[in-house]
C-alpha cells in the first residue's frame, strides 16, 4: 500500500475514534456524580472533538472532501473507530430515561486513553511530519485526560463494595469489546505508521497491568487481536448503536445544509 493511502486511512482512524468517543462523553453533560466532574467531563469532551477536527482537516487537506461532511454526513459504513468507543454510557438515552454506568466509562476511558497514548507516541515518530508534530501537541493533551481517569479508576476502586463491584462488571463489559482497538484494517506498517500491532498491544498492557495490579484488580484473559464480536470497526463494521449516533449528531447538520459549523 502506498504511503499516501496508509495516511488516509490513518487519519479516518484517529478522527473516528476521537469524535465518537467525544459524543459519547458529552452524553455525560447533566449526568455525571456531580457539578465538578460534569463540568471535567465535558472539557475533556471538547478536548477529544477538538482533535477530531483537526484530523478532519488534514483529511480535507488531502482531498478527502469538506471536514465537516466527513464529520456529519457519513454513514456508519465509512466510519473507522473502533467498536469499543462506539457503545452507549448505558440503558437508555441522553433524552429518554438515561441509566449510564459510571464504572464501565471509567473503565472504558482508561483503556482507551491508554491505547490512544500509545499509538499518539508511535505517531511522533511517523515520517509524515505534520501528523508526527500534531501526534506530539495532542499526546502532552491527552496526558490530563489520562491523569483524570486513573483517578477516578483508583476511587471506585478504593470506595464502597458498590463501586468496586460496578468497576469490575465495567472492565468485563469493555474487554469484551477492547481487541477491537488494536486491528488496524487499511493501515498498513510503515513509515507513516512504524508499528505492528502487536506494539502497541505490548505498549498498552505495560502501561495498564501495573495499574490493575496497584488496585487489586484482577487481569482478564488478553484481549485477542480480533474484531469483537466479529465486527472490525475499522474496516466499517459497526453496532447499530453508531448509526443511532450519528444520527443525533448529523441532525442539525442536515437540517442546514452548507452551513458551517
Amino acid at each position: 500500500m502506498a504511503d499516501a493511502d496508509v495516511l488516509v486511512a490513518l487519519l479516518y482512524q484517529l478522527a473516528d475514534d476521537e469524535l465518537v468517543i467525544g459524543h459519547r462523553d458529552s452524553e455525560w453533560l447533566g449526568l455525571a456524580p456531580h457539578i465538578e466532574e460534569d463540568i471535567a467531563f465535558g472539557s475533556i469532551a471538547q478536548d477529544e472533538v477538538g482533535h477530531a477536527i483537526i484530523f478532519l482537516r488534514m483529511l480535507e487537506e488531502l482531498g478527502e472532501g469538506n471536514a465537516d461532511d466527513l464529520a456529519f454526513l457519513r454513514p456508519a459504513a465509512d466510519r473507522r473507530n473502533a467498536v469499543l468507543v462506539e457503545r452507549p454510557n448505558g440503558a437508555g438515552t441522553y433524552l429518554e430515561n438515561p441509566q449510564f454506568d459510571w464504572g464501565y466509562t471509567i473503565a472504558r476511558r482508561l483503556v482507551y486513553d491508554l491505547f490512544d497514548g500509545v499509538r499518539l507516541e508511535v505517531l511522533t515518530r511517523s515520517s509524515h511530519q505534520p501528523l508526527a508534530q500534531v501526534a506530539a501537541k495532542i499526546r502532552r493533551e491527552e496526558r490530563y485526560h489520562l491523569l483524570h481517569h486513573v483517578t477516578w479508576f483508583k476511587r471506585l476502586a478504593q470506595g464502597s463494595d458498590e463501586s468496586r463491584r460496578r468497576l469490575e462488571e465495567g472492565i468485563a463489559k469493555v474487554w469484551t469489546d477492547v481487541g477491537g482497538l488494536f486491528t488496524l484494517g487499511a493501515v498498513a506498517t510503515s513509515p507513516i505508521f512504524p508499528a505492528t500491532t502487536q506494539d502497541l498491544l505490548d505498549g498498552w498492557m505495560g502501561e495498564l497491568k501495573p495499574i490493575f495490579a496497584a488496585e487489586g484488580i484482577a487481569w482478564p484473559s488478553a484481549p485477542l487481536m480480533r474484531p469483537p464480536l466479529g465486527l472490525d470497526g475499522r474496516r466499517g463494521q459497526h453496532t447499530p448503536e453508531l448509526g443511532a449516533l450519528l444520527e443525533a449528531m448529523g441532525e442539525v447538520c442536515r437540517a442546514v445544509p452548507g452551513a458551517s459549523w
